[in-house]
This record gives structure tokens, C-alpha cells and sequence, in this order.
């Protein structure tokens, strides 16, 4: 396999999901949910023009690129101009709205002053592993490639003019293919059309489709062949036009409050672009299913460089889910608390690292304790937005054994004895049987375990926000005494546990000298996690001396040359020197918290500036380049630039 590290492009529909290269290269192809499963090793595009050999449509020498998507929408557009024989193509990608097809529409125009002879050809690679063997076939004018349990069809209305089962790899780079063989065990093949002759001056279109689904029960052979006969009948310009006003009216609707005094200036158009494409970004994110969350498109199927990012982690998702709600997709996330929060939820009221996003959960490294604090601070958040309290109501258990689960953890860090330590002794018990000692957390960027600012932030955010929630269903409690002395009861008790992190912070995680926070009990360096003191869980204000302090370290030790911010001190992780949107976007958000509008706007004109041309935010960003790497399309990224501009 190829390493594919970066995803320029990404288009899809509920199920379905393409990603592609600035030129135009199809990388991955994901079905049925923006986290499950990746078929495509490579799927490479050519043309033979006259008697050339395979010209690799998305990367040759003599090849120049642009591209665009169609303005508010998810409909990719690639232009190509290959300078040796004047040939303009035209690459248009889209997935139908309705059914799991990925259609590929190119238009070819001569510039030449002779004719051109062009034939296209397509060479896909799909994954095979030792329980999961790919084979191939040609079936009604069609190349199938299947496993056991998913197919995988690429077809056009235009006749075949040759195939290739096995071996392509021997001879398709001289733009010939043929065999003998009809079905084979090979895991690439290869598909030819004739576009035709183009007189100079003259255009033609040739659409390619690639279907994906699941093998039905009981499925026979003539039952794909109907499904691909029935794909034929599509009118490609008619679905083109059907997406294209889906998205148009999903962009128009999911706004909100987004507003700019004037789109004149590019870097005004910029703002609107990163804005819109995150409204985009997360149609394709989100599990329509269960309310799943997936952080990003993978881009390390591997696990190469890091431990994957198509999983949902509640807490990525919580920062997403206040993005969604300025965005008013408040539907999305009622679905997301409601469903997936309360069927991934542990019986003991915590919540792991992350899941796939249709609630099975997913590879783990440690107890990560922000995750299960953010959900709580989530659902008081999500009220605020709508005032729903029969919301919070359907939540309140969930988020009362999370609670639990929180001060067990805050009890045995603070050490503090409740009812005859009836806390330390569920933990002891709970532990008991495992035969180990409770688990450290481990922080929010997942590198070192410990006590964390960030986590003991996050708690301190749940408890204040369980409160809240208990000020907004007590009425409805008023025929139940014992609820309402129970609830008023375990304000009682969270306060006092808010008062314990508080001291917990200035006793373990300040440092008296320097007048500085420290982001953990083990070392001093500064973190901009830190700033979750303040923004969002406002255990600080913003303007207090320590803060301000803290504040001031992280501009001598994290903002780099370039203006952005590294996430904190001695990062090793991607090289640890590139800046982050997220970290840059938080610290525009402390600014914009505490009046610095100049600070903020300084912030924000980096991430806007080192936003990809297609509107996209990466995890990192490269200083020497000022271009996003690593993952592209980040929603924690997008979810922070959201909720900057919906303010």
C-alpha cells in the first residue's frame, strides 16, 4: 500500500465517503459511515492519446492542476491541462445523494492543432488481507471487485473496449489491456473506453461510476447485474444538478448566525469559505444512524504515524456537538446525547478514550477522565442553546452516573472523606477484582498520565454544570420530596468538591515563585490545554493575576515565528514544531473572552491564512510552508473556528 498521509478533498454522502489528491487522485473510499471500512489501495486514472503510452491523468510531468468545489457544496471539481498535447480534461466528482455512487465525470477538449485519439483507462487496487480476499470479475460491461462481504463496481454507459483481469500491472503503462480470463484472484484490474476521436477544438464526456455496497443475504450474481443496469439509467447531468441544490440548501439552512459586514476582500471570502466548509465537512462526519462523531477522514490507515483518527472521542465530539448547535443542527446533537452518549457509557458511569462511531468501542490506550467530564458539561451546554428541558430530563441519569464515576476520581485525588468514606470504599471495591491500582488519567493530548489542570477544569466544569441542571428540573420535581431533598443534597456535596479542586490547583498545579499554572504535578511546561481554566470551563476568570501570568508564559514559549501557537512545550509528536489551529483558535478565544480584540484577530487571520485553498483546517500546520499536514479537515479544528464566528 501506498502511504496516502493527506487528504486535500473530501466528498460524500450519509454512507459513502471519497477523499482525493490536489490532483485530482481518488485515495480512499469509505462505506458505510465516515469510520468503517477503506477499500481502495490505489484507483489510478489514465489516457492513451493517439499511440502514446499511459498518460497517468493525476500525475504526469506535463500536467498542470486546479481545483475547486462547486461554490457550497461537496461536488469537487479538477482541472488538468496536460501541455504535451494541448488536452484539457475536465474531472468532476460527486456522490449521489440517494444511493452509494461515486460519479466521475470527465470532459475532454482538444487545444491541439491535429487530432486526438483518446481512450481512457481506470487500474483499482483494492485492500485483501488473510480473512478478507479480494477477487475480480467482469460482469454487463463492468469490472466487479468483491471480498466476502462488500462489492465494489466500476461501470459506465459507454461500452468496454478491453479488460484485464490479472497481471495489469505487467502491461497497462503501455495503455493496452487484455486477457483471456473473465473472473480472476487478483486484487487490481483494469478497464479501457474509447472517448473517441476529438477534432481540435471539440469536447467530449465519458462518465465513469464506482457503486459500493454490502453483500445482501442470499444475493445472487443477476441481482448485481439488475442494480448495475438500473445505475446506467441515471442522467449524470440530472444528478449532478440534484446535488448541487442539496447542498446549496444544506449550507443555506445550517448558517446560523454566521454573518460578515462585507465579502469583498479575499480574506473576508476566506472566513466565508472555512465557515461554509465546515458545515459541509460535518454532513459527511456524523453517523446518521447512532449520532457518532468521527474526528476526521482517516488519513494513517495504518497506524503508521499515530493511532488513527476515524474514531468518535466524546470529547473531540462535545466541542463539535457546540459547533453543530450555533449551526442549527441541534437534531444531530439531541441524537448524539441521547443515543450515542447513553449507549457507549460504561456501567460505571465513565466513558472510554473513543468508539467507532456506531457505539462499539473502539482500540484504547488508558482512562482519559475530560472525556466523561465533557459530556456533562455538553449536555448543560446543548440546553443553553435550545432550552429543552425535557432534554435534560431524558439526560439526567446519564449524566448523574457520570457524576458518580467523577467524584470517585476527584475523592481519591483530593483525598476527601464523605459519609464514612463510602466513596473510598466503591473504589477500592470496584478496583478490587482487577487486582490493580486505580488508573492515572492520562491528559487531554493523550501523551502522559497524571494529574492534569485540564481534567481537574473539566471536572470542576460537570460539577457546575450537574448544578445547573438540577436548578432547571427541580420544578418539575416539586410532587417528589425526596428527589428534590437528594438533588439539593448533592449540590451541597458538589460545591464542596469544587472547593477541594480548587485548592487541590493552588496547592499541586501553581507555582508560587513564578505565579504561574502548571498544566500537571509533573513538569512546568506551558500548555495551551491550560487555557481550559478559563475557556470553556471558567474556573478562572480571565483576567486574574495567575491567568494573566500563565497567559503571558505561553506567548514567550508557545507562538511561533509565524504567529501561531505549538499545543505545548517539547512536543515530539509529527516533529512537535508546527503550530495547531486548535491551539491558536483557544488562545483567539481567551482574547476574545477578555476583550483583546486585537489579539484575537491576530489569531485568527494565521488559522484563516493557513486554511487550504478548499476551505479546510488541518490538525497541524507546517511554519516553513504555512500550508495545513497531517490530517486535513480536523472537526475539532473547524468546531473551534465555529464557535469563534458564531458568537
Amino acid at each position: 500500500m501506498t502511504n496516502k498521509f493527506f487528504n486535500d478533498a473530501i466528498i460524500g454522502n450519509k454512507k459513502l465517503i471519497a477523499t482525493f489528491s490536489k490532483t485530482g487522485e481518488l485515495l480512499r473510499m469509505i462505506y458505510p459511515g465516515a469510520d468503517f471500512r477503506q477499500f481502495i489501495d490505489y484507483f489510478k486514472t489514465g489516457v492513451k492519446i493517439n499511440d502514446s503510452d499511459l498518460v497517468n491523468l493525476n500525475d504526469d510531468i506535463n500536467n498542470h492542476y486546479s481545483q475547486k468545489y462547486m461554490e457550497d457544496t461537496n461536488i469537487l471539481v479538477t482541472k488538468i491541462e496536460n501541455t504535451y498535447f494541448n488536452l484539457e480534461i475536465e474531472q468532476v466528482d460527486f456522490v449521489s445523494i440517494k444511493e452509494n455512487l461515486l460519479m466521475k465525470q470527465y470532459t475532454f477538449t482538444n487545444h491541439h492543432s491535429i487530432d486526438l485519439d483518446i481512450h481512457l483507462l481506470v487500474h483499482s487496487k483494492l485492500h485483501s488481507d488473510l480473512n478478507n480476499k479480494v477477487g475480480g470479475m467482469e460482469l454487463n460491461q463492468a469490472l466487479i471487485q468483491y471480498c466476502h462481504d462488500y462489492r465494489f463496481a466500476i461501470f459506465s454507459k459507454n461500452p468496454m473496449e478491453s479488460y484485464q483481469i490479472n497481471e495489469s500491472d505487467s502491461n497497462i503503462s503501455s495503455g493496452e489491456i487484455g486477457g483471456k480470463d473473465y473472473i480472476g484472484m487478483s486484487t487490481d484490474s483494469s478497464i479501457k473506453y474509447k472517448v473517441g476521436v476529438l477534432k481540435p477544438g471539440e469536447s467530449k464526456t465519458i462518465s465513469i461510476f464506482v457503486s459500493v455496497n454490502e453483500y445482501k443475504d442470499k444475493e445472487k450474481i443477476d441481482q448485481l447485474e439488475q442494480e448495475i443496469t438500473e445505475f446506467r439509467k441515471l442522467d449524470v447531468k440530472k444528478e449532478l444538478g440534484t446535488a448541487k441544490r442539496y447542498w446549496n440548501k444544506y449550507v443555506e439552512e445550517h448558517k446560523g448566525n454566521f454573518s460578515l459586514k462585507e465579502v469583498n476582500t479575499e480574506y473576508a471570502k476566506k472566513i466565508q469559505k472555512i465557515y461554509h466548509r465546515s458545515i459541509l465537512l460535518y454532513a459527511l462526519l456524523i453517523n446518521d444512524t447512532t449520532g457518532g462523531i468521527s474526528a476526521a477522514i482517516e488519513s494513517d490507515d495504518r497506524m503508521e504515524q499515530s493511532g488513527g483518527y476515524a474514531y468518535c472521542w466524546p470529547r473531540d465530539a462535545i466541542y463539535i456537538c457546540g459547533a453543530l448547535d450555533k449551526l442549527k443542527m441541534e437534531k444531530q446533537t439531541d441524537k448524539f446525547y441521547k443515543n450515542f452518549c447513553k449507549m457507549t457509557q460504561s456501567k460505571n458511569g465513565m466513558w472510554e478514550q473513543r468508539f467507532y462511531t456506531d457505539g462499539r468501542l473502539a482500540p484504547c490506550w488508558g482512562l482519559q477522565i475530560d472525556e466523561t467530564a465533557s459530556v456533562v458539561y455538553g449536555v448543560m451546554e446543548h440546553y443553553q442553546n435550545t432550552k429543552d428541558e425535557k432534554f435534560l430530563k431524558d439526560m439526567l441519569r446519564t449524566c448523574e452516573n457520570a457524576i458518580h464515576f467523577l467524584k470517585k476520581y476527584v475523592a481519591q485525588i483530593c483525598n476527601i472523606q464523605e459519609e464514612s468514606d463510602v466513596v473510598k470504599k466503591e473504589i477500592e471495591e470496584y478496583y478490587k477484582d482487577r487486582k490493580e491500582k486505580i488508573p492515572d488519567s492520562y491528559d487531554l493530548w493523550e501523551m502522559e498520565e497524571g494529574v492534569h489542570l485540564y481534567s481537574l477544569a473539566s471536572i470542576y466544569g460537570a460539577f457546575e454544570a450537574i448544578i445547573k441542571i438540577y436548578q432547571v428540573v427541580a420544578p418539575s420535581y416539586e410532587s417528589n420530596r425526596l428527589k428534590l431533598e437528594a438533588m439539593k443534597k448533592e449540590e451541597r456535596s458538589l460545591e464542596k468538591y469544587q472547593e477541594e479542586i480548587k485548592k487541590y490547583i493552588q496547592n499541586n498545579l501553581y507555582n508560587e515563585h513564578t505565579k504561574v499554572l502548571k498544566r500537571n504535578t509533573k513538569d512546568e511546561k506551558s500548555d495551551i490545554s491550560t487555557l481550559g481554566v478559563v475557556v470553556p470551563f471558567e474556573l478562572f476568570s480571565p483576567k486574574e493575576k495567575k491567568v494573566l501570568n500563565t497567559v503571558e508564559k505561553m506567548n514567550m514559549t508557545l507562538r511561533t515565528y509565524t504567529g501561531g501557537y505549538l499545543r505545548f512545550e517539547s512536543d515530539h509528536y509529527m516533529g512537535g514544531k508546527n503550530p495547531w489551529p486548535i491551539a491558536t483558535l483557544w488562545m483567539a478565544m481567551y482574547y476574545q473572552k477578555v476583550g483583546n480584540r486585537k489579539a484575537a484577530e491576530e489569531c485568527i487571520k494565521f488559522v484563516v491564512d493557513t486554511a487550504s485553498d478548499l476551505g479546510f483546517l488541518a490538525e497541524q500546520v507546517d511554519n516553513e510552508t504555512k500550508k495545513g499536514t497531517w490530517i486535513n479537515g480536523l472537526g475539532w479544528s473547524h468546531a473551534m473556528f465555529v464557535l469563534l464566528f458564531s458568537k
